[in-house]
């Protein structure tokens, strides 16, 4: 730490920031009503805390609104339906976190009286909590003096000290810092104000330094180099993986549908029957005896660890046809995760080409479901 600066000149500083500049978020309990003696919710907190796990806050911000809508408290969200709350969270991506939040939800009511855990340690018992989240929550919501690192704040510190060791590496390094500025007093506000300043001062590219509360005391500023910091090992190639999907329609414009198996990608949502994804290129397997033809072109989808390439083979099936073992038929399918709704508009707009009925524009082929806040 600069000798001519405490771990209070920092939190002050930083502190008189935030009370000006405070993103306004829907979770959130500004400066302000914080000081008039209003309290986070710890339910609206957790929630936007597992939400934001690899995803951006402008990609949260209406799937958090809906949920709190539909579900306003812990009791509420414990009682819902799981397929429910899956549809709800179709699209954001990771649904490991839409069934932590279920088991989580029901944990707190079953085992803490519907009230949250006022402690790291205490949070840390819940489903799908971990260092990072809990340590957010116990901050933010119960004011406790935690330490909060997320990307945001590894790349304001390692400016701050010039660290010049590689992430993920650093993270220790880093999160020792950390903890030497982080305050007794307001340490919720605190921890939000490092995140703050991360995405909206000290951003990846070019830093708006001479703006910053910390830019006197930044080792990283003085010399030169904010930019070039935090280094980062470089990441290892992306295999890819290569599936089939078969999106069948009946006469009465029905489509066939399964509920995918409740571990693994895409866990408890809807999708079309499909292939395994795997390295090799995969054999036909299509789930009804139909003439099952190639629309052409390919959905393109990236998760966090492979790229997936699947192909699309299309039927139409008489209306008397029934669903076969695991699947069902659905009008309009509504709710799709991501991948699956690519495929959905790609071959419906083919089918659109077709017979020219008028269209909307389908969504785009590739993309990712890999975020950061």
């Amino acid at each position: 730490m600069r000798q001519d600066w405490t771990s209070a000149d920092f939190s002050a500083a930083l502190l008189e920031w935030y009370d000006r500049h405070a993103r306004v978020m829907p979770w959130r309990i500004g400066p302000a009503e914080r000081k008039a003696g209003v309290r986070p919710d710890p339910y609206r907190i957790w929630l936007s805390e597992v939400m934001l796990q690899q995803t951006t806050v402008v990609a949260v911000r209406d799937y958090f609104r809906r949920f709190t809508e539909r579900w306003p408290d812990v009791a509420a969200l414990a009682a819902a339906e799981d397929a429910a709350v899956m549809a709800e969270w179709a699209g954001l991506g990771y649904y490991a976190r839409a069934r932590n939040l279920l088991k989580g939800a029901r944990a707190v009511v079953a085992e803490h009286g519907g009230r949250f855990p006022a402690t790291r340690e205490g949070l840390l018992t819940l489903p799908g909590v971990g260092p990072y989240t809990a340590a957010a929550v116990a901050s933010i919501a119960f004011d406790a003096p935690e330490v909060v690192v997320d990307g945001n704040v590894e790349r304001v510190i390692a400016r701050l000290f010039r660290v010049e060791t590689p992430l993920p590496l650093a993270k220790p390094e880093l999160t020792a810092l950390a903890a030497r500025l982080t305050p007794a007093q307001r340490p919720g506000d605190y921890a939000q104000a490092v995140m703050d300043l991360g995405a909206t001062i000290c951003t990846p590219r070019s830093p708006a330094c001479g703006i910053c509360p910390w830019r006197d005391p930044c080792i990283a500023r003085a010399e030169g180099v904010q930019a070039e910091l935090p280094r980062k090992l470089p990441k290892a190639a992306k295999p890819v993986r290569r599936g089939i999907l078969y999106l069948a329609r009946r006469a009465d414009g029905a489509w066939l549908l399964e509920t995918r198996p409740e571990s693994g990608l895409l866990g408890g949502m809807l999708g079309f029957p499909g292939t395994d994804w795997t390295v090799e290129a995969p054999e036909e397997a299509p789930p009804v005896a139909a003439e099952w033809r190639d629309p052409g072109g390919e959905v393109l989808h990236t998760f966090t660890h492979f790229h997936l390439r699947l192909a699309l083979r299309v039927a139409e099936l008489p209306e008397t046809a029934a669903p076969t073992q695991g699947c069902f038929m659905m009008l309009s399918p509504a709710h799709l995760p991501t991948v699956m709704r690519k495929a959905y508009d790609l071959v419906r707009a083919d089918q659109a080409s077709a017979t020219g009925e008028v269209q909307a524009s389908p969504s785009k082929r590739s993309g990712k479901t890999t975020r950061r806040r």
